[in-house]
């Protein structure tokens, strides 16, 4: 039975192009067999490295994560009162500006050794924020417009925020007024429309243009009519009578 049925594939033009089609590529593979191995060999090596790129940037984020958590809670440390003795199982600064320091250094210390990593951009917003707490305005500056260009929207929203602060504090204000309206225009789970209008409302209070806040004011309570951001609003209007 096999017999007749390869004595019929033979008979067969159709099945006779298909076996010599196998028969050269069978041919061909062997006379090749080197050039096979040798790409298939690089293939192999060009997958292991990319997975081994992978693996090494997922190593990264992952040490990278960890020195970003243990510098948020050198900023968060406690305060000790003047004269009291450092407690060795709690880490506690004698002052806001000791603490701030060593913050920004290890916030620093997490962009110089993952430079590549999504905790190195969180890194350089609180390195920014220490800075400004520190008095270096030109250093906390650099720092914010970098990761206010970022992608990661909800980053570049707070770094925006703490620019507009900034520029506030050093009677920078048309950048101020620029930064909040861009947030109010585009607002992000971190940095909310209402937050930016009342910021922007008190920014004219202060620059005493309390027709161009109580507008603010008006439409904050106008877009919150029922809660926490819409009673702030009032209070404020109302102060402005």
């Amino acid at each position: 039975m096999r017999a007749q049925t390869r004595h019929s594939l033979k008979e067969d033009p159709f099945s006779k192009a298909t076996i010599s089609a196998a028969e050269n590529a069978a041919h061909w593979t062997v006379e090749h067999k080197g050039k096979l191995i040798a790409g298939a060999a690089i293939l192999v090596a060009v997958i292991a490295a990319v997975l081994g790129a992978w693996f090494y940037l997922q190593r990264q984020d992952e040490r990278a994560s960890l020195d970003l958590s243990k510098a948020t809670r050198t900023l968060e440390a406690p305060l000790r009162p003047a004269g009291a003795p450092a407690q060795p199982e709690v880490t506690t600064f004698t002052s806001a500006k000791e603490r701030a320091t060593e913050a920004r250094k290890e916030f620093q210390g997490v962009m110089d050794k993952y430079p590549h990593t999504r905790a190195s951009e969180f890194a350089r917003y609180f390195a920014g924020v220490t800075s400004v707490d520190l008095g270096d305005n030109a250093t906390a500056e650099r720092d914010l417009k970098d990761v206010a260009s970022s992608h990661h929207k909800d980053l570049s929203s707070l770094a925006k925020f703490a620019l507009a602060s900034l520029y506030r504090k050093t009677n920078r204000d048309k950048e101020a007024i620029d930064f909040y309206k861009q947030l109010i225009d585009k607002p992000t789970d971190s940095v909310g429309k209402a937050t930016a209008q009342l910021e922007l409302a008190d920014l004219y209070q202060q620059k005493q243009q309390p027709q161009e806040a109580k507008r603010i004011y008006e439409q904050v309570q106008k877009e919150n009519p029922t809660n926490e951001v819409g009673n702030i609003a009032q209070t404020k209007l109302a102060a402005l009578k």
